[in-house]
């Protein structure tokens, strides 16, 4: 997965011409793979320098090979060059290496246009306000203290944790109060003047980022309101989840849990023993307790939320004291979901910025999407889409002018973007306007989730109101659960028909078969990959095309569904960015063949551009008229009547008002263990077990992927819990032998289907080679040649290995002598392995050129070669002088023809 690939692979290291033979190698499809501008070969390890820093976020950095994902590279102190052990390439081609980061590519060559429009994109139209506000302060005064305690150890991480929180609570308050805990995400962890950095502890002279600081607008409002508020600290873990294979989301649910026990503690028979600021609030109940998590803060608190209903495995755990608490519901701010296993019981809102440049494809949807099935659906979901946010603002300590520390704005762009480059874009949020906004929907969440108030649900569950504490913020929102009744989700079993209309898997490598392919340009929340998964056998849309209205799409389940006692039907429906009018009947037909045009639909497409991911599915609904059986629904039909246009259905529900009880239990719960390595051997076949537990009671379905490097394929399959099961039978079979080969590293990723909670969902095997390669020789074949002939060497094994055997040789300026330059060679070649062009005239040695030679699995000998050109100048021999990462190097000679 994002972490696991990297680190099962990171066991060995680079084989090269000359070099020893350890680990798994990069293998280039061809001879000659270029590396692109900014990345190079150092050692060991590929390495990609930024142009400018890239500062420290929640969206994890990760190499990929076309869309083919390396693994998460290792970053320097300086913030812009990140390093990956070349053993996590096995076969990818060089030549299209990229670097992302929560889906934007960050190594995107200059220049390069991504916007759609320079025109200021128009605001979307603004909802009607809602019957009630709740971002309207309440009728109390607020208090506000800081807490330090010890620290913690948690599994993995060498250094303690800091116990610190920020209380703010109502002055006054009678009686117990309900709690509502903050989390920040993954930041710089220390600064000094204007510097800053990811250390941990802080280096002597250097400060903690006070980055639990920064949610106390909205602290204030809620503790107006009534609600004893705490947003922690978390600095000691964004300072060492560089190695966690889940980006730290347990560890930040431990530090959570560790926070409540102390609250339950201070609430009940120690609050004489609490400090001074849990002392000066209410006391907290523990029996309502609403999380708050900000991008992989996020994460984190619904990874807490599903530990504190199904427990995790106690040696991956740093808290294994009692549940004293029930967590009635979680707000989840631009988060990260690496896992997509959101806890499908507790009812969730989470926030979608739509100028986020940090965790740009959104992949937080995914808290509402992954949750559909999975358990009874009585939680509700919902997501809020606010257009012209980005994803910093939310804290007010990671805003430039309200910082104590460094801050930044993490929307950026080569180019003035019409919709969130500041002071361009109309629709572009500032800070204050932007914490306003999230405050209120976070006290929307607090008064429906905790306080039951079913008033404010129309905000969050795709009603189209807005509270007018919100200002100017375009917010649209949608939602599944609150018992909505599944009318339509797209699965491998649904059928299409109608002109222009297509079952469409939302995550695919090939962009002809996939929901959106390289036509539309832009992302989707809906369509962000789980990993190195791809295909994604659980997740289809249904596409739509058409260029004149009227062609109806017919889309039918496999089975008859059950939508009575609804009264509308809820779509969620992308349309495109910056689309107008597109408008679409819904109908839908009985067993009995009886057809009922429920409504029409008009959808705007959300503003957008290259720097945005606004293909969202917006919420629109029909009411569920008579002249069907709703017991009995056999077919959807969606009729275009708009001239021409594009849409993307996700799903569809029978929807009625209320919001029930979410009733969360405990589920039985699938953890992988660690990673396990095991050897070779020199013959025979073993099967070898990866480990997993299961832990609780009942019964359910988990997809398990497995990726295996040596048929360099993903495979899946469904797994069926019963009562009483306690592990997952995942046999890797290995096969010994005598020759070389690369290590084989096995990873296995699990994602629930139904009735199920997956914690640690990624684990794997890595079967180690334990045969020598090769003994390796160079030997030149024509190194002294005339222009216009090639210098070419060849490279002889001792014997042959049952993998490539790959090299590369740098070129470095000569002993002495003139330097062959770059336009005394072949220009094509040379701008195939530079992707510069030959002019001007300058020596090999300052051009980037690596010349990169493969010996075939199988093969003996391989030949690589630097085609040379003649010209009429009269010179003296020049030479080129290629190093390899060990070894003597390599000498060529390049004369005038003889006259």
């Amino acid at each position: 997965m994002r972490v696991l690939v990297a680190a099962l692979v990171a066991a060995g290291s680079m084989v090269v011409v000359g070099g020893s033979a350890q680990a798994e190698p990069p293998r280039p499809p061809t001879e000659g793979s270029p590396l692109p501008p900014g990345w190079q070969i150092d050692g060991a390890d590929l390495v990609w320098q930024a142009s400018k820093r890239v500062p420290m976020g929640d969206a994890a950095v990760e190499f990929y090979a076309g869309d083919r994902l390396l693994g998460r590279p290792r970053a320097a102190r300086d913030g812009r060059t990140f390093r990956l052990d070349l053993t996590a390439l096995d076969q990818a081609n060089l030549s299209t290496l990229e670097a992302r980061a929560g889906g934007r590519r960050l190594d995107a060559p200059a220049g390069a246009p991504r916007s759609r429009s320079t025109t200021p994109a128009p605001l979307p139209a603004q909802a009607p306000l809602a019957a009630v506000d709740p971002g309207k302060p309440g009728p109390y005064k607020t208090v506000m203290g800081e807490y330090t305690l010890p620290g913690v150890r948690l599994p993995g991480f060498p250094a303690p944790v800091e116990m610190v929180g920020v209380v703010v609570a109502p002055k006054g308050a009678s009686g117990k109060r309900p709690l509502a805990l903050f989390l920040h995400g993954r930041h710089s962890t220390c600064y000094k003047g204007e510097e800053s950095s990811g250390d941990w502890p802080c280096p002597r002279g250097w400060r903690s980022i006070p980055s639990h600081r920064g949610y106390l607008t909205a602290q204030r409002l809620l503790a107006s309101q009534g609600y004893v508020t705490v947003s922690i600290s978390a600095n000691g873990i964004n300072g060492q989840d560089y190695a966690a294979a889940d980006g730290g989301a347990q560890a930040r649910s431990s530090l959570v849990r560790q926070h409540l026990a102390r609250w339950a503690t201070w609430a009940g028979a120690g609050r004489a023993g609490a400090p001074g600021a849990v002392r000066t609030a209410p006391r907290a109940d523990l029996s309502r307790v609403l999380l708050v998590g900000h991008s992989r803060g996020g994460e984190g608190v619904n990874r807490a939320a599903m530990d504190s209903l199904s427990p995790p495995p106690a040696a991956q755990d740093g808290y294994r004291g009692p549940v004293r608490w029930r967590i009635r519901g979680t707000v989840l701010i631009g988060p990260t979901i690496f896992g997509h296993n959101p806890a499908p019981d507790v009812p969730s809102l989470t926030v979608l910025p739509g100028c986020d440049g940090d965790v740009f494809d959104l992949q937080g949807e995914v808290y509402v999407d992954g949750t559909r099935g999975v358990s009874r659906g009585a939680a509700l979901h919902g997501a809020v889409y606010m257009v012209g946010a980005n994803h910093n603002f939310y804290n007010s300590e990671w805003t430039p002018g309200q910082a104590a520390a460094p801050a930044w704005d993490d929307f950026w762009s080569e180019e003035p973007d019409p919709v969130c480059t500041p002071n361009f874009a109309r629709t572009r949020l500032t800070p204050t306007q932007q914490q306003a906004a999230g405050a209120t929907y976070y006290a929307a969440a607090a008064r429906l989730f905790v306080g039951g108030d079913d008033r404010v649900r129309p905000l969050i569950d795709g009603s189209n109101v807005r509270p007018a504490s919100a200002g100017p913020a375009r917010v649209l929102s949608h939602a599944v659960g609150a018992a909505r009744t599944a009318l339509l989700v797209p699965d491998a079993t649904t059928t299409v028909t109608g002109a222009g209309a297509r079952l469409c898997p939302q995550v695919a490598s090939d962009p002809a078969v996939a929901c959106l392919g390289e036509a539309e340009g832009g992302g989707s929340p809906h369509f962000v990959p789980f990993g190195f998964i791809s295909p994604d056998p659980d997740r289809y849309a249904v596409a739509l095309t058409w260029s004149a209205p009227g062609t109806p799409a017919r889309i039918r389940p496999a089975r008859q569904v059950f939508v009575a006692g609804a009264t509308s039907v809820a779509l969620r429906i992308v349309v495109p960015p910056n689309t107008k009018g597109t408008t679409l009947d819904v109908a839908v037909t009985d067993t009995a063949g009886r057809r009922s045009v429920l409504g029409q639909v008009r959808l705007d497409g959300l503003p957008g551009t290259g720097f945005t991911t606004s293909y969202w599915g917006q919420e629109v609904r029909v009411p569920l008229r008579a002249g069907v059986d709703a017991s009995r629904i056999a077919a959807l039909e969606l009729v275009p009547r708009s001239a021409s246009g594009k849409a993307w259905l996700v799903d569809a529900w029978g929807w009625r008002p209320g919001t029930p009880d979410p009733r969360p239990v405990p589920l039985p719960r699938v953890d992988f263990g660690p990673v396990s390595t095991v050897d070779e051997g020199d013959s025979g076949v073993r099967t070898y077990r990866v480990p997993v537990t299961v832990s609780g009671w009942g019964g359910g379905q988990v997809r398990l992927y497995l990726y295996d490097s040596t048929a360099f394929e993903v495979t899946s399959r469904v797994v069926t819990l019963t009562p009483g099961t306690r592990t997952i039978d995942i046999p890797v079979e290995v096969r010994g032998n005598t020759r070389f080969n690369y290590d084989a590293y096995h990873v296995v990723a699990a994602k629930a289907l139904r009735g199920v909670a997956v914690g640690a969902y990624e684990g794997g095997l890595i079967v180690l080679n334990d045969d020598p390669m090769p003994a390796i020789s160079v030997a030149p074949v024509a190194d002294r040649v005339t222009e216009g002939a090639s210098l070419t060497w060849r490279v002889t094994l001792s014997e042959p290995a049952d993998a490539d055997i790959f090299g590369y040789f740098a070129a470095t300026p000569p002993a002495s002598g003139p330097e062959l330059s770059s336009t005394d060679v072949d220009p094509e070649w040379f701008e195939q392995q530079t992707f510069e062009s030959p002019l001007p005239s300058r020596p090999l040695s300052s051009a980037n050129l690596y010349v990169f030679v493969i010996v075939p699995a199988g093969e003996l000998t391989a030949e690589f070669s630097v085609p040379t050109i003649a010209d009429a100048l009269a010179e003296p021999p020049e030479y080129l002088r290629l190093q390899p990462e060990s070894g003597p190097d390599l000498v060529g000679t390049v004369t005038d023809p003889t006259p």
